[in-house]
């Protein structure tokens, strides 16, 4: 009828699944329309700055397709 659990170094661990409280947290606080503000900027200040990083290495990552390749004198044998 009754299950019995495997005994526990700690018995609270075994009772917290049981656990149940009746105390409410305090609804949040809506934020002021200064911190709104300071969000969105500070969200569009770090889109701004990945893509500016992307425009701006995107240059030197990509390899030139119009000049041909050099080669060293050793590959041509002298």
């Amino acid at each position: 009828m009754f299950s019995r659990r495997e005994p526990v170094p700690f018995a609270f661990l075994a009772e917290a699944d049981s656990f149940r409280s009746n105390v409410a947290p305090p609804p949040r606080e809506k934020a002021s329309l200064g911190q709104r503000a300071g969000r969105w900027l500070l969200g569009l200040t770090i889109v701004a700055g990945i893509a500016g990083s992307l425009i701006l290495g995107m240059p030197a990552l990509s390899t030139p397709t119009s000049t041909p390749a050099q080669q060293s004198q050793a590959s041509q044998g002298r």
